[in-house]
């Protein structure tokens, strides 16, 4: 029989999913910190905290999976507590708990004070946008809102995350400021909807003045958006991207798909000819603008025709960065109950080609830029080159600058102008144009004879 520890306690947060749960992990670790408790982010704890994703199958298949291996290392007294919070806690917390009544307790995602009291902890609201930030040094997500009030078909986020709710520009300029304090250079805007922000408390859609005020956080050098939703986009933010060098030329913006009978069904609020325009005017508006976009194949009812509409639509287009997933028929949203009758292979074939069309694109891009010198901050060194980033590259989904560290040293954290030498299909090679530190050289030791 299995004996309680006697070791002290220590909390192991693991974060699954997207950058806002990395976030949120983030926020619970810096109450925890708050709380004098000795807290980690996925390295060895006898407490586990396992923050989940609910979003599509994979994602849930892989929080079950890290749930089932650490309830099976509580069985075997590797660790003594188990705790579930997060998305697919939120949305299936019943059949959880029914089907893996191991776990000590689950948590929705809006119960945080009962997450931390279960911790022996107390939610302190004076820490208001402080967090231990996960990330590399040099960048930190910066969540503007939660939920969404979009109907999208598809989409289970509002299930788990409610009705969209902006968090007040005062308060996110204090936790930028926060941030730029412990030396972070990049903010990466994330939100289920970046395009929503501001409706519910300033009535108006204020993305471009919550941008005017956090580029005056002195210290902050780059600031990216991510998760706009098409309809609805606020132009005036084209007019701060040309006017603010802080705002990175870049936008994530997910279109799903572009055949009218599939954007109809998925409930987008838009058409082909009108997301080409807009598309048209973010060029116009901002030609050095790199667009990232996502797309969802094998939607239920996406016939051949609806497909090639897609496929042809990519190659016009020419997108700087996309990402193709295929559709996760999930319980409770509208289009579950539609018939999901698009056969698994075919949905894995179609976004196969659309990847391979999306190389090939990218591949002819990077070569544009052999010769031209980037402004780029190095996120980390992995194993004989420093590994950074452009404007125009977000991290962990986009294009990274590789430098090669046999050559020179150059410090993690900080800008550097590096000259493109070679590309590949979603790496470019560069050197470093302004260096000023130089590879560090081992010194003899002289020893004195006599």
């Amino acid at each position: 029989m299995r004996t309680k520890s006697r070791r002290k306690n220590k909390i192991n947060v693991v974060t699954l999913g997207c950058s806002k749960n990395v976030y949120d992990s983030e926020v619970l670790m810096g109450q925890l910190k708050a709380n004098d408790k000795d807290v980690v982010h996925e390295e060895e704890g006898n407490i586990v905290v396992i923050n989940t994703c609910g979003f599509i199958d994979n994602a849930k298949e892989e929080s079950v999976n890290t749930i089932l291996e650490y309830v099976a290392k509580k069985q075997e007294g590797e660790v003594d507590k188990v705790f579930v919070t997060g998305c697919l806690s939120e949305r299936y917390k019943p059949d959880l708990q029914k089907e893996i009544p191991d776990v000590d307790q689950y948590f929705g995602t809006t119960e945080l004070p009962e997450l931390l009291a279960a911790l022996e902890a107390d939610y302190k609201h004076e820490l208001l946008g402080e967090r231990l930030t996960t990330t590399p040094k040099n960048y930190a997500y910066l969540k503007i809102a939660e939920g969404c009030d979009r109907p999208c078909s598809f989409c289970a986020i509002p299930l788990m995350r409610g009705k969209h709710k902006s968090t007040p520009i005062e308060q996110l300029v204090k936790e930028t400021k926060g941030l730029a304090a412990n030396g972070v250079k990049e903010l990466v805007l994330i939100a289920q909807d970046l395009t929503y922000y501001g409706l519910d408390i300033y009535k108006k859609r204020n993305l471009a003045e919550l941008l005017e005020n956090l580029v005056q956080v002195e210290g902050i050098e780059w600031i990216r958006l991510h998760y706009a939703f098409p309809t609805g986009f606020p132009m005036d933010v084209l007019d701060v991207m040309n006017r603010e060098p802080k705002i990175c030329n870049y936008l994530d913006i997910p279109l799903q798909h572009i055949s009218d009978t599939i954007l109809k069904s998925m409930r987008r609020g838009t058409t082909e000819a009108k997301t080409t325009k807009l598309l048209q005017e973010f060029r116009k508006a901002v030609p050095e603008m790199t667009i990232r976009t996502t797309l969802i194949v094998g939607y239920p009812g996406e016939t051949e025709e609806d497909y090639q509409t897609l496929k042809n639509w990519v190659i016009k287009m020419r997108f700087e960065r996309l990402g193709c997933f295929t559709y996760s028929h999930e319980e409770n949203t509208h289009a579950f109950n539609l018939v999901d009758d698009v056969p698994q292979e075919v949905k894995q074939q179609r976004a196969n080609e659309i990847m391979e069309i999306q190389s090939q694109i990218s591949w002819e891009l990077n070569q544009q830029k052999i010769g031209q010198t980037f402004k780029v901050i190095i996120d980390r060194k992995e194993g004989n080159y420093f590994i950074g980033r452009t404007e125009f590259d977000s991290p962990d989904v986009d294009n990274e600058v590789l430098i090669d560290a046999t050559e020179i040293y150059l410090k993690t954290g900080e800008f550097y102008d590096v000259l493109i030498h070679e590309a590949a299909d979603f790496d470019l090679y560069g050197t470093p144009v302004n260096a000023k530190v130089s590879k560090p050289v081992r010194k003899e030791l002289k020893i004195r004879t006599s």
